[in-house]
């Protein structure tokens, strides 16, 4: 049996129960980070990370408030255990802003008014971006059956379909 206050070796894949040693690169940084094996990436993002932008909605997997990018390829983080993503490249909401300058997608969520209350906004923006990395040009009905994933209890719907339109507008044109 491995001793308790040292990590396991990485190699032998064994997890738990104590904590292990992954390895995250998240918004382009390089993290070491210490977790149980029934961590979720949703918490080791907020509280072993402090990024607060992913929301914790439903803590189930059915509101997409905390919708991550794992690649290009969205992700409920609050159903996902950190351990599963060791090695993995991550994007949170706060990986989109540079230098205090907002993202095309997220200037087109103010414009379009494609948020109310704002708490799902960020897995909204980060399916959205999703969307657009993979078809940069989506119909309405797209836009509708991509998102369907992600819930608004204020119900801007509408105007979150516009707002993606309007995100696919401005980075065609390079805006």
């Amino acid at each position: 049996m491995p001793d308790k206050r040292e990590p396991p070796d990485r190699e032998s894949r064994w997890h738990g129960p104590e904590k292990t040693l992954i390895h995250l690169k998240v918004n382009g940084r390089d993290h070491e980070l210490f977790v149980e094996p029934r961590r979720t990436l949703l918490d080791a993002l907020r509280i072993d990370l402090g990024l607060t932008g992913t929301k914790r909605g439903c803590n189930e997997g059915t509101c997409g408030a905390c919708t991550v990018l794992v690649g290009s390829r969205p992700l409920y983080a609050c159903m996902a255990l950190a351990i599963d993503y060791d090695g993995q490249s991550i994007a949170t909401i706060e990986f989109l802003e540079r230098n205090g300058e907002l993202h095309l997608i997220q200037k087109a969520f103010i414009e379009e008014d494609g948020l109310q209350c704002g708490f799902c906004t960020p897995g909204q923006v980060m399916a959205a971006k999703s969307l657009l990395d993979r078809k940069p040009n989506p119909t309405p009905a797209e836009i509708r059956r991509f998102m369907a994933g992600n819930l608004c209890r204020c119900g801007a719907y509408p105007k979150i379909v516009r707002a993606v339109l309007r995100a696919a507008q401005l980075l065609s044109a390079g805006a």
